[in-house]
């Protein structure tokens, strides 16, 4: 038998412990490469959709997952300025089981811990080498792979390498305040005590702005996001400090229930909005370097789906991996590309759209005025049937053929045409 894939992985993310949990499923030599020393619990909350866990399953990561998210069956989109329930609708129609991202994030790092998968954290990558292909360390160590899957985030070295050029990032005119804290610190406020006596998620949608709302472990996390107009100069950061000023500013006009408890709110982030364009390729021009997940297709917070697009992504490379062998590591990355491009898409549309249809459905409307519910729900139904792996084999053979050939011309077909956009 010859030897399996060797593959490296850069960036210990969830995109990169799924494609580590991929990889090993598939049989091959896996390695992880993580520039942080140790891992927080950061971020806050996150969703995983059907069309993930399905995956996870067979990954013998999935029960754990299921424990970890918000347990409440239905949840409420308001009207802004007084929480009247303008739609209600499952919950597993958002983001599937919403749980705290650094929860989920332990619970994916111990599953690829008992795979026996390493990771080498403190592992900051300078450069690669595309050919070989190698990647070289800060230390100046060399490791080299059949394969490097780049899964290291939107700020990713690899996709320059990919693109060819520097990808700056723009401004998509919003930014989010989000805060998470124990909700046992509203409990004694009568104003808002509804939204942590139990696990619930509700919306408020306004004029260009909207607020997201989840509580955890039946009412011991609470959670708020808020999604605003913004033209301040770019800081793409996740650790960039909130104005609780300007906060309360934005909410002045809210439900004043939820309105208390993001006043009584002590600090919060900032977290600017960008976007980049969709770029020509995932994979480098050896073919050897694939990017994956946020390096390839950021997604909106209103897209509820950027982690479970990423794992279905892992899913896919590894088995056009195991289907092209380790002698035509081309064929499985440009397959790869080609399969994923256009449904990752229009998760990413998906995004774009429910925000927009929440900050606009209210725009010029009286009081007195009834919406359609339908105008204001989320889209995201039709994603969570999608087997990734099943999908793939259907596949496989027709866009095999079609790579095969693009491979023998040397003529890429680069996956986009247009010029749309897609956010960090």
């Amino acid at each position: 038998m010859s030897e399996p894939i060797k593959v490296i992985i850069v960036g210990a993310g969830l995109g990169g412990c799924a494609a580590a949990m991929a990889m090993h499923y598939q049989g091959f030599d896996v390695q992880v490469f993580e520039k942080v020393h140790n891992f927080g619990r950061l971020g806050d909350s996150l969703g995983l959709g059907e069309n993930a866990l399905r995956l996870l399953q067979r990954w013998g990561l999935h029960d754990r997952l299921i424990e970890i998210g918000n347990k409440s069956e239905m949840m409420q989109i308001r009207r802004w300025k007084d929480g009247k329930i303008l739609a209600q609708q499952p919950l597993m129609d958002m983001a599937g089981y919403i749980g705290h991202r650094g929860d989920y994030h332990e619970e994916f790092l111990r599953r690829v811990g008992e795979l026996g998968i390493g990771i080498k954290m403190g592992s900051n990558v300078v450069s690669y080498d595309e050919n070989a292909p190698s990647l070289t360390l800060s230390t100046g160590e060399v490791h080299k792979a059949d394969i490097i899957i780049a899964a290291d985030g939107i700020k990713s070295t690899a996709r320059e390498l990919v693109l060819g050029f520097e990808d700056k990032p723009k401004s998509s005119g919003y930014a989010c305040f989000r805060a998470y804290f124990k909700g046992a610190y509203l409990k004694d406020d009568p104003l808002c005590r509804e939204f942590v006596e139990k696990e619930c998620v509700n919306i408020w949608i306004g004029n260009d702005v909207h607020l997201v709302q989840n509580t955890l472990r039946d009412g011991d996390e609470f959670n708020w996001i808020l999604t605003h107009k913004d033209t301040e100069d770019i800081k793409e950061s996740w650790f960039q400090p909130g104005d609780m000023d300007a906060v309360r500013e934005i909410i002045s006009d809210c439900d004043p229930r939820i309105a208390a408890a993001v006043k009584k709110t002590k600090e919060c982030l900032d977290w600017k909005i960008c976007y980049r364009d969709p770029i020509p390729s995932w994979v480098s021009k050896s073919h050897k370097i694939a990017l994956l997940g946020d390096s390839c297709h950021p997604h909106l917070p209103t897209s509820a789906q950027g982690a479970s697009q990423a794992t279905e992504s892992a899913a896919v490379l590894a088995l056009c991996l195991k289907l092209a062998g380790k002698d035509n590591i081309p064929l499985a990355t440009r397959v790869y590309e080609k399969l994923r491009f256009e449904r990752v898409r229009q998760s990413q549309r998906n995004g774009e759209d429910v925000r927009d249809r929440w900050h606009n459905a209210l725009k010029n409307l009286d009081d007195d005025v009834e919406i359609d519910p339908e105008d204001v729900k989320i889209r995201n139904r039709w994603l969570y049937p999608f087997d990734a792996e099943a999908d793939t084999m259907r596949r496989w053979q027709e866009v095999s053929a079609l790579v095969t050939k693009e491979l023998q011309t040397g003529e890429i077909t680069p996956l986009f045409a247009g010029t749309s956009a897609t956010y960090t």
